[in-house]
């Protein structure tokens, strides 16, 4: 079945109006290769680059300056066919587990029930609802004054970070592989997506351009938020891709969770491509202690069944007072980089640091070069490295765009990893 047809029964499905001026694209991309990395195995993993996936989009012509637009976009892991990548090992994350041992004055057992329920090899790292359409799942509209959208999309201050990411938020240098919570990737960084959301968007042909965003109950990233807000003043023109984002999560309880705020983006001059960002994070209340009470109620909590009351309350009071400070996030984060055009390919490079402001202190210091060749305008083929200098309890190791990279074997070790791989965008 060719794309004609295939573009033919999406629009029939639609019910797109024949008579009316309508575009449906299918679109995607595929792109895999192979992985080294200290600690963890040599595989071969799906989004080296670029997240695989397949997407559908169409707008349709409604007249006097408006249109209607549509994007539904779905991750696939080449890897394994599935849309739930793992993290690239299975090494323990220790932070997560911190304080634990003070459980003991419970029961012995308790510490060692929970570091099971925290830690499980193999498990999704992205797209734990199973969503079909995870990367992008959204509908507007597109009038004179700017575009109104509802659904699942990228953030405004996503956008912003990626944008000064050097690495275009893949391969294993890209930016966020050491801006995942304290120490490691215990928790989102930033919030790339969120669904339940509408978004108001603006550009103006200066050059400059806008976006807010709002959503309420089961909004963010994984669905948890009871509130969120986000908003981005942007200029593209000239040869800058610049702007200033943030972003605003809020827990079930409607406290203040995850916010972020970044500066950044590039410049274009002749063969080179400058990069630029500044982001910090700031989280004292994460949506995710939910997530971690459900497993001790579904753990621990039998087990104590017998006990009275106040000691089964005591204790579970403890252990959220434990997860609340290993949530902790407040950190800087910096980076700078350059792409230079060489012949049919480009050399990227970029160095990242994250500065832990907990009592923690677990700093990072990441490091990255590779070299993209293009084989057409659709095809290209790359090789990259990075090291990832982890201080005191830090684990950073470094991933890919579609999985995170996961924790290095101890806390303070190195991370380093070596990627080849093959990206086509169709």
């Amino acid at each position: 079945m060719n794309k004609c047809l295939i573009a033919g029964l999406i629009g029939a499905c639609f019910a797109i109006p024949a008579a009316a001026e309508t575009s449906v694209q299918i679109y995607g991309i595929a792109d895999a290769g192979v992985l080294w990395q200290k600690g963890g195995p040599t595989k071969i993993v799906s989004g080296g680059a670029d997240g695989s996936r397949i997407g559908f989009k169409g707008t349709e012509d409604i007249g006097n300056g408006f249109k209607a637009i549509f994007n539904l976009e779905a991750r696939v892991e080449l890897d394994t066919g599935t849309q739930q990548p793992t993290l690239i090992n299975d090494n323990r994350g220790l932070y997560l587990e911190r304080g634990l041992n003070a459980l003991n004055v419970f029961s012995p057992a308790i510490a060692p029930g929970l570091r099971a329920a925290l830690y499980t090899p193999g498990a999704p790292a992205v797209n734990q609802e199973r969503a079909l359409f995870d990367r992008t799942a959204m509908v507007g509209l597109i009038t004179p004054g700017g575009a109104v959208l509802f659904g699942r999309m990228y953030t405004p201050g996503y956008e912003v970070f990626a944008a000064a990411d050097a690495f275009e938020s893949g391969m294993v240098g890209t930016w966020g592989h050491v801006t995942g919570g304290t120490a490691g990737f215990t928790a989102l960084g930033a919030d790339i997506r969120s669904q339940e959301s509408v978004q108001y968007r603006i550009a103006h042909p200066s050059g400059f351009g806008g976006s807010l965003m709002y959503g309420k109950q089961g909004s963010g990233y994984l669905g948890r938020y009871s509130k969120f807000q986000g908003g981005a003043v942007t200029y593209k023109a000239n040869g800058f891709d610049l702007g200033i984002g943030y972003n605003q999560g809020f827990d079930q309880r409607g406290f203040h969770s995850l916010r972020t705020r970044t500066v950044g983006g590039s410049y274009t001059l002749n063969q080179f491509k400058f990069f630029a960002g500044y982001h910090d994070q700031r989280n004292q209340n994460s949506a995710l202690i939910t997530d971690y009470l459900l497993a001790w109620d579904a753990r621990i909590a039998p087990a104590l069944a017998g006990a009275p009351v106040n000691f089964r309350t005591a204790a579970r009071a403890t252990f959220e007072g434990i997860m609340r400070n290993n949530t902790l996030q407040d950190a800087n984060s910096y980076q700078v980089g350059v792409h230079y055009k060489l012949g049919s390919g480009r050399i990227m490079a970029s160095a990242s640091h994250q500065n832990d402001l907990t009592v923690s202190d677990s700093n990072a210091d990441m490091y990255a070069l590779a070299y993209d060749h293009f084989l057409s305008k659709r095809t290209d083929v790359y090789i990259a490295g990075s090291i990832i200098k982890n201080d005191r309890e830090a684990q950073y190791s470094p991933g890919v765009a579609g999985a995170p990279g996961g924790f290095t074997r101890a806390p303070g070790e190195d991370g380093r990893a070596v990627q080849i791989g093959v990206r086509h965008r169709f």
